[in-house]
């Protein structure tokens, strides 16, 4: 566990800052076990450090890991000085209009050791091209074959699992050239190339991992080799014998590694997590991926999307309002360059490289921030630039401005009359939003103020409803808008928000309270609540009834709006967009379990909408090849539903009760009295320094204990004003720069735990003053500082920097300095964390 946390203290250390020195150099200080790579970083990459991936694994996997190396020495690397041939990025520059040459060119730079047949990439001159895609049934072929090895058993457990549970992946299957003399009926080769599409599929996979844990770990993508050959029958009983041997064999090794696993790896056993740095998240996620925002919906929607990229990341303060001033200016440079035409996301370096390049000849500061661009600045100078913006101190510079943020509630006691608010419902059809407008226009004194409310109801108007929302906003700035229609995907909400910024207001998000799935934020009992409800109504203005031959199909079609995220990460997203949340009760917490029967119609549904949107896409059921199906499934939805009405009924929070509760929280964002829901993540950020931060008042009242019984302490106390100047108390463990990252990032397993600080001795001087400290222990641990002297700096003059205070010990031996005792010594309980 100690080694978990200093790594992903490590992290958090260099997340903002990072590349590939600063982060090998840091990362062989904390590892137990360190591994050169077989070419340096620096020689074929550059600085630019993509990220890292860790994986939780056991105690004893270290010992594994020893002894492989000692059973296979790293290799000498001979000729790692010589000249590694022209770089991806001036081959790739070099035959930019024929992409064929340009893979053939990146092929023959790479070497044969990495691509001895080219054949791969290029096909067989004997075959048609059209023949290079193999036949959908090679998937179903390879999941029915005996397996004659390991690799393919557990392959085909990791298949079988993925089209079982209907994951969102492809599986494509492509001849294998280099075999194609050998090939007959009864030996087919192929090539499988496995691709996962949504990262939703990984937590669910996760879940799955945690029932199974010989389940092999899933990756974005796989390239497998595979034979399938006809085997006479004594082959055959010899691959079977030979096969199961080695499974058993397999299979009892891995139950005796599991049984002696410690809790940590139990619990998060074959965890994967990805890591990325900021340098490179500029480049990826802030300028390619936000290219079809800034070319379709302009500047002010390029700049909602990158700052709330950036929240999501927990990016500081200081790091946003530089990458805000860079970014507007990659904005502006980059549209007037294509002006309509969009720059194809291939391409983007081409153009994205030079224009940093530009940017960080400016300033050192500019250099830090991208990482450097090109080849504008070497290692050494690169880490000056960083070394020279950190403060060695524990206290930081204080920020001074930040970026601007999505919108938010702010109390109506300072914007009574300028500012609006949107009500808005991310939600499925009978989810009783048209009832709750109905019932909060029809409250006496509306939402607690004197806003006039107005609701525009979705099924009632005719054209783009959300531009006739914005229209009628841009009429009334200041009213409430209820917002009466589904809102269930970011595409809305992004309007949503760029209502808010053009018509000065804040929005809140209201959803039913549902427990959801690993991967869908409503669960099948709130699914089947809501085509119950749906199913009951009679002459729906939107034509969504007991009438509706389509009923069902439309409720799987919202719910599918909504896959691939749990219910936390749901409402973190509208928390982080809209800074308020509310929740509207509708489940009871005491209910019997889903009637089997309601779970098998629903399942089924959901099985048969899958196959249909696969391949007819957004095509009406009744006009594909699954008509009659959907015909006969919506009869015994409804039969279903009916049957199990009265468990239906008893499940729901009565509707009188759920609208109370809603308005009481609508009137509370009204207001500005919001409460932050229970969304929590972990938190990341760019660690400077680890401390014990002591609560201000307690060594306020030992300053005032110390002042009563010393004269001179006293005078001095009230000539400085501490009570004014001391914001906070902290004493440093380590510090970035001055002990270096693995030294900061070894506290990370202490991290919000208490810490006793005892306090012997005040010192001070005309121009700054700091009280020594004897750090105790956490669970039986003692906690050292890495400053030769642990204290808490508790003021300096205009001028004299914090840091200086580390010098009072030797002012006090030379007779500069006072030093008063404190015996005995008060202790302060402190808590331990990072900053």
């Amino acid at each position: 566990r100690k080694s978990a946390t200093s790594f992903f203290a490590a992290y958090d250390a260099l997340c903002e800052e990072g590349t590939a020195t600063p982060v090998c150099k840091a990362l062989d200080e904390i590892a137990d076990i360190s591994v050169p790579g077989s070419k340096d970083h620096v020689m074929v990459q550059g600085e630019i450090l993509e990220g890292l991936v860790a994986r939780i694994v056991s105690r004893e996997s270290s010992v594994q890991m020893e002894e492989v190396l000692r059973n296979f020495p790293i290799p000498s690397l001979d000729g790692g000085d010589s000249d590694l041939g022209p770089s991806l990025r001036d081959i790739c520059a070099a035959n930019r209009s024929d992409e064929k040459q340009q893979i053939k060119s990146l092929l023959e730079n790479v070497g044969s050791s990495m691509c001895p047949d080219h054949r791969d990439w290029f096909g067989y001159s004997g075959l048609e091209a059209q023949s290079r895609n193999a036949d959908k049934s090679v998937v179903t072929h390879f999941l029915q074959a005996h397996p004659t090895d390991y690799a393919t058993k557990k392959l085909q457990e990791m298949i079988g699992l993925m089209k079982r549970k209907n994951f969102s992946a492809s599986f494509k299957s492509y001849w294998n050239y280099q075999k194609v003399d050998s090939l007959s009926n009864d030996n087919l080769c192929y090539k499988m190339v496995i691709h996962v599409y949504s990262d939703s599929v990984f937590r669910r996979y996760q879940q799955e991992m945690r029932k199974n844990q010989e389940l092999w770990p899933l990756y974005r993508g796989f390239f497998v080799d595979v034979n399938l050959f006809k085997a006479n029958n004594k082959k055959a009983a010899e691959l079977s014998k030979d096969s199961n041997t080695l499974l058993r064999n397999i299979n009892g090794a891995l139950d005796s590694s599991l049984s002696s696993k410690d809790g940590l790896a139990d619990e998060d056993s074959n965890l994967m997590v990805k890591l990325k740095f900021l340098t490179y998240k500029i480049r990826t996620f802030l300028i390619r991926n936000g290219l079809s925002t800034l070319f379709k919906d302009g500047p002010s929607a390029y700049r909602t999307y990158y700052l709330r990229q950036m929240k999501i990341w927990g990016t500081s303060a200081s790091k946003q309002k530089e990458l805000t001033k860079m970014l507007d200016e990659w904005a502006v440079y980059i549209r007037r360059k294509y002006q309509n035409k969009q720059l194809p996301s291939s391409t983007y370096l081409s153009e994205a490289e030079p224009f940093l390049e530009q940017y960080a000849k400016r300033s050192p500061a500019n250099q830090a921030l991208i990482g450097a661009a090109g080849d504008l600045v070497q290692t050494e100078n690169f880490l000056a630039i960083l070394d020279a913006q950190r403060d060695e101190e524990g206290d930081l510079q204080p920020e001074r401005g930040t970026a601007p943020s999505s919108p938010t509630s702010t109390s109506l006691d300072v914007v009574s009359k300028t500012e609006g608010l949107i009500v808005f419902f991310p939600g499925i059809p009978g989810c009783a939003k048209s009832a709750l407008c109905e019932q909060i226009l029809n409250t006496p004194g509306g939402l607690g103020d004197n806003r006039p409310l107005h609701s525009l109801m979705g099924d009632r108007t005719k054209g783009r409803y959300w531009q006739k929302v914005a229209d009628e906003r841009k009429k009334k700035p200041f009213r409430i808008t209820l917002a009466d229609k589904n809102a269930p995907n970011e595409e809305v909400w992004r309007q949503i928000e760029d209502m808010c910024g053009m018509t000065k207001a804040a929005a809140v998000p209201v959803i039913p309270d549902s427990e959801g799935t690993d991967s869908n934020p409503f669960s099948l009992e709130a699914l089947a609540v809501f085509m119950f409800r749906v199913l009951q109504r009679v002459n729906h203005p939107g034509n969504l009834d007991k009438a509706s031959p389509n009923a069902g199909y439309i409720l799987l079609m919202f719910y599918n709006l909504y896959d691939g995220k749990s219910r936390r990460e749901f409402e973190s997203e509208l928390y982080e967009r809209f800074g308020s949340l509310v929740k509207m009760p509708l489940l009871k917490p005491e209910r019997a379990p889903l009637p089997g029967d309601v779970k098998t119609i629903l399942d089924e549904g959901m099985s048969l909408f899958r196959l249909h949107q696969s391949r007819h896409g957004r095509a009406e059921p009744s006009k594909g090849s699954y008509a009659q199906e959907w015909a006969q499934w919506e009869k015994r939805l409804r039969v279903v539903l009916s049957r199990n009405a009265n468990y239906l009924t008893s499940i729901q929070v009565p509707f009188d009760v759920a609208v109370k509760e809603v308005l009481e929280q609508l009137k509370a964002v009204a207001k500005g009295d919001v409460k932050t829901p229970d969304t929590a993540k972990r938190r990341f950020g760019n660690i400077v320094f680890a401390a014990v931060t002591v609560p201000q008042a307690d060594i306020l009242s030992l300053l005032r204990k110390l002042g009563e019984n010393d004269g001179d302490v006293n005078n001095f106390l009230n000539g400085i004003k501490v009570e004014d100047n001391l914001s906070k108390a902290h004493v440093t463990l380590a510090h970035k720069r001055a002990h270096g990252v693995a030294a900061v990032a070894s506290y990370g397993v202490y991290q919000n735990q208490e810490v006793p600080v005892s306090f012997n001795a005040f010192l001070y001087t005309d121009k700054m003053a700091a009280l020594e400290a004897q750090l105790g222990t956490v669970n039986g641990e003692k906690i050292d500082s890495k400053n030769d002297w642990p204290h808490v700096t508790l003021w300096t003059a205009p001028g004299v920097a914090p840091k200086e205070a580390n010098m009072l010990p030797q002012l006090f031996s030379s007779g500069q300095a006072k030093r008063v005792l404190i015996d005995p010594p008060i202790t302060i309980t402190g808590v331990l964390d990072f900053y």
